[in-house]
């Protein structure tokens, strides 16, 4: 028994290995497979949940250990607080492959087919649960790690992220269950062969005239960008930047000036603006003394469109009912925001229709194509700066490029130290900036029109896929009920 736990550990530790920065995309197939045979041999079905779990825990210590560092490192926490606390998080998250593997063993029929299905389905109602739940945490699910030059990015335009890793916990049942079948064998080279095929068709088409944009950051540390001494530093940076780097369109990051934004002073922003456009994200008052997490679109005018974040990271940026302690510890300003409406417009801004997303909001595939097919073009403002030398900057770009093949549209990410990076539509990296480095990144982007299968039914396939999937196990399991 122990030696299953331990072997379970270790292989959801190695799986992190399979997304950004090291980007081994075969690897979670292997992982996954070897996983699935634990499951198919633990004698119980609590006994399964265990080997869930001691995977989940190997798999997020690892992979979203930049929580601690947000905590400790930046937050302030103190070290044993902080440890506690993101010990318990990612304790929190091996709860859902328990909960898979229970599910699994509690139904698994025995035959090699029906178990094959089972298994996928679980696997992946498991993480679907664990992106929405409590309004959800889908980082490193395992869809992720398949965006280019995996085949398996293909099925993306059609299910979405969780319909790759249906996809993916397919295939490795199928190599776990039954790899000495030639029928098992030929269904894992038909799946890979339709990945490659979807990935040459072109859902969307480029439309409207291409537009220069430049991206900055500034790179300014999240110890200094509070500091009411340093403001200057933001100001200056980020005019400067702005002078030396000519475009249609100026995109600045998430809260690039640490002060709400009816206290930037307009001549600064007009000097900024120039005669181009401005893309801006700053903290926003709303009614009842609040404030929102916005994208605002400036001229020499004034502002002309916005968006105000609606997905608010919990602890991050605003209080959940009865944590008001938490933030005794940690400092993190500007921790309660008020949510944006979940139904906004996309912003048109130089002739583009921008659908905005803000920090971790592009996790939420199903709630960026809310803006689609009407938008020609993702923007992503982000402040990573919270996660200092960690994985959470890479994975954050994995992420981003998912959505850019989900909807078929280019994703440009603005970051205060990274990565800053222009996305094509179909998740290739066109250009990025070093993290941790001060720069500019100008590109020409293209508007894109048309929808893609996901962009029209969400989640819905994958969450069809899933439930089919079940359908042959439990008419077995209710077969053979009525039988005794």
């Amino acid at each position: 028994m122990k030696k299953s736990l331990l072997a379970a550990l270790l292989l959801g530790a190695a799986t992190v290995a399979g997304f950004a920065p090291f980007g081994i995309f075969p690897l979670p197939f292997v992982t996954l497979a070897l996983l699935f045979l634990l499951w198919r041999g633990a004698q119980t079905p609590r006994y399964a949940a265990l080997i869930g779990f001691a995977w989940g825990l190997g798999f997020f210590l690892t992979g979203v250990s930049w929580v601690y560092v947000s905590l400790h490192d930046v937050g302030g926490m103190a070290l044993p607080l902080a440890a506690t606390a993101a010990l318990l998080f990612c304790v929190w998250l091996a709860l859902f492959p328990a909960l898979a593997g229970y599910a699994f063993k509690r139904l698994a029929v025995g035959s090699a087919w029906r178990d094959t299905l089972l298994v996928a389905s679980s696997w992946m109602l498991g993480e679907w649960l664990r992106g929405w739940l409590l309004t959800g945490f889908p980082w490193l699910s395992l869809g992720y790690s398949q965006v280019g030059p995996s085949p398996l990015a293909g099925f993306a335009p059609l299910f979405g992220s969780y319909g790759v890793g249906f996809v993916l916990a397919l295939m490795a049942a199928l190599l776990a269950f039954g790899w000495w079948r030639l029928r098992s064998l030929v269904l894992l080279l038909v799946l890979l062969a339709a990945g490659v095929a979807l990935k040459h068709v072109s859902w969307t088409t480029a439309t409207g005239e291409p537009v220069s944009v430049s991206l900055l950051q500034g790179n300014i540390p999240q110890s200094l960008k509070w500091d009411p001494a340093r403001l200057n530093l933001s100001f200056d940076t980020y005019r400067r930047l702005a002078r030396e780097h000519l475009a249609q369109l100026v995109v600045l990051p998430e809260t690039a000036i640490p002060l709400l934004f009816d206290q930037i002073p307009h001549g600064y922003l007009r000097e900024l603006a120039g005669d181009r456009e401005l893309l801006l994200g700053a903290a926003v008052r709303t009614g009842n003394d609040g404030y929102a997490n916005a994208a605002l679109v400036l001229d020499r005018h004034g502002s002309h469109g916005s968006y105000a974040k609606s997905h608010l990271v919990p602890f991050g940026e605003y209080v959940p009912p009865g944590f008001a302690w938490f933030f005794d510890w940690v400092r993190i300003p500007m921790s309660d925001f008020g949510a944006g409406a979940k139904q906004q417009k996309p912003i048109e801004i130089a002739n583009l229709k921008v659908a905005m997303n803000i920090c971790y909001e592009d996790l939420f595939g199903e709630e960026i194509i809310r803006q689609l097919p009407e938008a020609t073009l993702l923007v992503n403002l982000s402040n990573t700066a919270w996660f200092g030398h960690s994985l959470a900057q890479p994975q954050h770009l994995q992420i981003a490029r998912m959505r850019a093949i989900e909807t078929g549209r280019p994703m440009l990410r603005a970051t205060n130290t990274g990565m800053t990076a222009a996305i094509e539509p179909d998740g290739s990296v066109s250009a990025v900036l070093p993290a941790f480095a001060e720069g500019v990144l100008t590109v020409t982007v293209q508007g894109y029109s048309g929808a893609t299968p996901y962009v029209r039914i969400g989640n819905g396939g994958a969450l069809l896929l899933a439930v089919l999937a079940l359908v042959p196990a439990l008419l077995h399991k209710n077969t053979k009920t009525k039988k005794q």
